[in-house]
């Protein structure tokens, strides 16, 4: 039996189906507000938020709080940190892909995690565009809109798709550079998506074969790390240790290709 099995809410709330109707909900919120003008500003170097940002947390947050009210949370817009995880802790990112958003290109997510003494066991990601929801439980298997996952089983680079993303900082997109230069003549073709959430999802789906980013923060990747795991992959950081809520560096990959991957991201670096 896993923990979340035995894990209920204040009125007997699951946290699987309490985090798929939040993400459906803050999905909702951001679709309405998509179909009119976005109204952005920067927080930071290359980093928007939006008004969908802020409205789709304080939806995730009403309902998890409502349904587990002793529970920390830790979200991306300046709620909680790293010093302030309880015993059970609920990891959201309102709205993963925020330039995507504001770009009008439809490609974002919402990521919510629950995480046991700092290690995540529930994951879900919603893809509000597409109606994608991804979802994974430790020891219980991922799943695409209750359809299993299982991750790519090539094992040949040459035939790979790969994804990555940028980071904000200038140096550590060099570093970035380093190694998209060293992997692209060893692999089929590369892609970057924007949002760091949903990606490792679709390594979880076999629509990508690996995923890569040099600077993540918890939220961005507590859920798939779940969901890469559960369909059968692996989620390390670069030096192919398994992905906890301090790593900043993530590769999510098929476990046909792991090791060859952490191996290349080594020499590039």
């Amino acid at each position: 039996m896993t923990k979340t099995n035995t894990l209920a809410g204040a009125r007997g709330d699951a946290p699987l189906r309490t985090a798929i109707k939040a993400a459906r909900a803050a999905g909702q919120i951001i679709m309405e507000k998509y179909h009119h003008p976005v109204k952005a500003r920067a927080k930071g170097f290359r980093d928007l938020v939006t008004e969908a940002d802020i409205a789709a947390q304080e939806a995730i947050v009403a309902l998890l709080t409502e349904s587990f009210p002793s529970h920390a949370i830790l979200a991306e817009e300046n709620l909680g940190s790293l010093d302030e995880l309880g015993e059970y802790t609920w990891i959201v990112d309102p709205l993963d892909g925020t330039t995507n958003y504001a770009f009008r290109l439809p490609v974002f997510s919402i990521s919510i995690a629950l995480a046991h003494r700092e290690e995540p066991i529930l994951g879900v990601v919603y893809d509000p565009t597409r109606d994608h929801l991804f979802h994974a439980e430790l020891g219980q298997g991922a799943f695409l809109n209750d359809k299993p996952l299982g991750v790519a089983k090539r094992g040949e680079l040459i035939g790979t798709l790969l994804a990555f993303d940028w980071a904000r900082d200038p140096q550590i997109r060099e570093s970035v550079l380093r190694i998209v230069n060293h992997l692209a003549p060893q692999v089929g073709t590369i892609r970057a998506l924007g949002s760091a959430s949903l990606a490792p999802c679709y390594v979880a789906a076999g629509w990508l074969d690996a995923y890569l980013h040099a600077h993540l923060s918890p939220w961005d990747a507590a859920a798939a790390t779940v969901i890469v795991r559960e369909a059968g992959g692996q989620a390390s950081d670069f030096e192919g240790k398994p992905w906890s809520l301090d790593s900043v560096r993530f590769l999510a990959a098929s476990s046909a290709l792991h090791s060859r991957l952490v191996a290349l991201v080594a020499e590039a670096l």
